[in-house]
């Protein structure tokens, strides 16, 4: 058996000294940190957090060993029956993925921490952890007589915990199977409201799919003084990150839904029916996928379209949901230029961030208006018998249960066998290529009695000049520019900061200095690499970057409304 001790006490400076025990009967172990996690498609070289790295055999004498990678290390165990890895994680990062030690919690994701090796994966895994007496623990852990357990290591690195005297929990049941919903940290919840919404989008997830794929699950809030968004999906569990505290039932409680509703789906859509080349997890190298429109994208529409069609959002908060995907999709460039597909395979290399300008799209974004195209267009051919809820059952069913990777190919076959016609031109042009979505978005909001609208930005950067800013202080950056704008054309970069429109000063009121100004002609002075410059760009009669959002026709036809009606089913 495979034991893990977690120790809370150096919390003051947020190390949390941890020590692994495995049983080993080859003459040379190789010892392996993750590299990577589940959630987050990008290396994350967690070896960087470790100090006083250590190795002894089952009596405690030490072992020579050899660190042969980053985050790998090779031990002499001939002779040995059994080995314990010491080490300290430094924890001072709180996120959604993160783990985090002080003197109010314990928190872990294993995946981040916790070593293995090949010889020992599959064993029974003890977890003890020292902590005060008076702090719970909120976690899909199984508890033991001293400690708790999980089966292996796999679902080790898939069982995040909280241990803090700060938790709230309640439950509900659905489908015959608990659900948790934990918060940690200061928040006021209102239970009742919090409770109906929940199970009424968990009961239609459940419904559509007929089953859950696991026994129990554990929504684990950590809410934070702080504005903050992120969640991460695991098969049993999810860790949601939100604040600020006063905002979580008032101003935030819709983005509370969306993750928790996006989250919860994962735990088909990634932790079921996963990418082949993820079949299983690699934890020390990258796991390369195009899919990243499925698990990512069809997750982000799934998702939304749950609070929608259990009743939990309306028609108006569903339509903004969607209108703000539309809106990042049209204000990235990098569709012109990088294909969904490519995206989701580069997310190992430049991760989540912008990486150089209208280089590659997000496969949220693009994943999402697809898997809302491709919806759309099965309940067409189907005559409403059948959308993407079809698809995804039966990849379920077909793959997932049957303890097989998808492909992309068996994706796009899929939603072939169950619309009934080929779907290989969209691929082609949507999903592996960078043809223009305007179209097929336009397309199937109309065959719902629905269309696209478009107006002028208000803001007068970004529709008149074409670049967007964010506020630095009295000054401004530019954070991105339109292609062929009069901004860009102007010479201005991204990155550079205003100071000044006509030789007055922002103070913070860059666009009302802009407008203020109705020359042909405006010059902006700013500071580029420690130099003032000035610039100017001339006007033209045109508007750059659009507001997008969707609306009812007026008069619609019998066939749309029956698509409408039966789509938000």
């Amino acid at each position: 058996m495979t034991q893990f001790t977690f120790d809370s006490h150096n919390h003051s400076q947020q190390f949390i000294r941890i020590t692994a025990e495995f049983e080993t009967n080859v003459a040379l172990t190789k010892i392996q940190l993750p590299s990577w996690r589940p959630g987050r498609y990008e290396l994350a070289n967690f070896a960087k957090y470790i100090r006083n790295f250590n190795i002894v055999d089952e009596k405690g004498n030490a072992l020579s060993w050899t660190k042969i990678t980053k985050d790998s290390w090779e031990v002499n165990t001939s002779g040995c029956i059994g080995i314990k890895v010491e080490y300290q994680f430094y924890s001072n990062i709180l996120n959604a993925g993160s783990t985090f030690l002080d003197e109010n919690q314990l928190y872990v994701n294993p995946v981040n921490c916790c070593v293995y090796t090949e010889e020992t994966y599959h064993q029974k895994v003890l977890i003890r952890l020292l902590i005060p007496e008076d702090w719970q623990v909120a976690s899909s852990l199984t508890k033991e007589k001293i400690g708790y357990s999980v089966a292996n290591m796999d679902e080790l690195m898939d069982t995040p915990f909280i241990a803090s005297s700060q938790l709230q929990q309640k439950s509900y049941e659905s489908n015959g199977t608990t659900f948790y919903v934990w918060f940690n940290g200061e928040v006021k919840p209102d239970w009742e409201r919090l409770i109906k919404d929940f199970k009424a989008f968990t009961d239609i997830q459940i419904n559509k799919f007929t089953e859950f794929p696991v026994n129990e699950y554990h929504f684990l809030n950590q809410i934070l003084p702080y504005r903050t968004y992120h969640g991460v999906e695991h098969q049993k569990s999810t860790v949601i990150s939100l604040g600020p505290s006063y905002e979580i039932f008032s101003g935030m409680y819709d983005d509370l839904l969306g993750v928790s509703s996006h989250e919860l789906y994962h735990t088909w859509n990634v932790k079921a029916i996963r990418p082949i080349e993820m079949f299983p997890y690699d934890f020390s190298k990258e796991n390369y996928s195009k899919l990243g429109y499925l698990y990512e994208g069809v997750t982000t529409y799934q998702g939304d379209m749950f609070l929608f069609k259990s009743g939990v959002f309306s028609e108006e908060q569903y339509f903004k949901e969607l209108s703000e995907q539309l809106q990042k999709h049209f204000d990235n460039h990098g569709r012109f230029n990088y294909s969904v597909a490519e995206s989701s395979f580069d997310t190992w290399l430049d991760g989540y961030v912008l990486g150089a300008p209208a280089r590659k799209v997000s496969i949220y974004t693009e994943g999402c208006l697809l898997a809302f195209v491709t919806d759309v267009r099965i309940r067409i051919a189907t005559d409403n018998k059948y959308g993407i809820d079809e698809v995804m059952k039966r990849l379920y069913f077909n793959y997932a249960l049957e303890n097989k990777g998808v492909s992309e190919g068996d994706y796009q076959n899929m939603i072939e066998a169950v619309s009934g016609i080929s779907f290989q031109t969209f691929f082609d042009n949507f999903v592996y290529g960078n043809h223009a979505f305007e179209s097929i978005i336009s397309e199937a909001l109309e065959d719902m009695g629905l269309e696209l609208i478009h107006d002028p930005s208000e803001n007068y950067s970004e529709g008149r000049l074409g670049m967007k800013i964010t506020k630095k202080g009295n000054n401004f950056i530019i954070s991105n520019l339109y292609p062929g704008g009069p901004a860009e054309n102007g010479k201005l970069s991204i990155g550079d900061e205003i100071i000044a429109v006509n030789g007055f000063s922002c103070q913070g009121d860059l666009n009302k200095w802009l407008n203020y100004f109705d020359d042909d002609q405006k010059e902006v002075t700013v500071i580029r690499n420690g130099r003032m410059l000035n610039f100017i760009f001339p006007e033209v009669n045109r508007n750059f970057y659009m507001r997008y959002s969707i609306a009812k026709m007026k008069d619609i036809t019998g066939d749309q409304k029956r698509l409408f009606d039966n789509w938000k089913k």
